[in-house]
């Protein structure tokens, strides 16, 4: 059991590492923290489903709850969690899964990259490792699986003040899940990978939101 454990293990490490480096950094008066909370649809992989069970190719809902840090004017990182729940198509077994990870992300701001977009819109990329626990519910409640994962996006901000903005975020989640063996413990249960499209508020806790944009 130990050594399922050892790479959720690692992963906690790192994250808890890199954390308390963003919060060593955090003590200019420059800084902006931002939290993050998200709200939206979910379209999981077909592939990563055993032979004859189908997701719907939409669903909801997606959830994503995040705290970022910008430590340059460029560059930043967050820490964020995020929920998933995908069900069964019509005509197939009947299942639900609950997919939740989390992730430790470089944030890149990209804004002044097209100098013809508006002073309030920011494009801010974003990537970085993490880790996936999936729990089926239903008939297959006992098939749970966790693996790492590592996930990339693009979130598009609209300020609405200084502190806080409007955003739309396209994120993707590639698992590195192993095949189900024996097949039968994978009835219900997922090892794939997961597209989302939410749409939340992002609120500067310190700083100045769009202030960084312009230095």
């Amino acid at each position: 059991m130990s050594s399922n454990l050892k790479p959720f293990k690692t992963l906690f490490l790192f994250i808890t590492l890199v954390w308390c480096a963003f919060l060593g950094q955090a003590q200019g008066d420059t800084s902006t923290f931002k939290a993050q909370l998200a709200l939206g649809l979910n379209s999981p992989s077909a592939d990563g489903f055993v032979d004859g069970f189908k997701s719907k190719s939409i669903n909801f809902p997606s959830v994503n709850l995040g705290v970022q840090y910008m430590f340059k004017p460029k560059l930043g990182a967050k820490l964020d969690f995020g929920f998933n729940s995908f069900s069964n198509l019509n005509n197939t077994p009947d299942f639900k899964v609950n997919y939740t990870r989390i992730n430790t992300q470089l944030v890149y701001n990209a804004s002044r990259l097209f100098g013809y977009l508006p002073s309030r819109i920011g494009l801010f990329p974003h990537a970085g490792p993490g880790f996936t626990f999936v729990k089926p519910l239903r008939d297959y409640a006992e098939n749970k699986t966790s693996f790492l994962n590592v996930m990339g996006g693009l979130e598009v901000h609209y300020g609405l003040t200084d502190a806080v903005s409007l955003y739309l975020d396209t994120s993707y989640v590639l698992g590195f899940g192993d095949d189900f063996s024996p097949v039968a413990n994978g009835f219900g249960s997922f090892n794939g990978d997961v597209f989302a499209i939410t749409i939340g508020i992002s609120l500067s806790l310190s700083g100045c939101y769009y202030c960084v944009r312009n230095e």
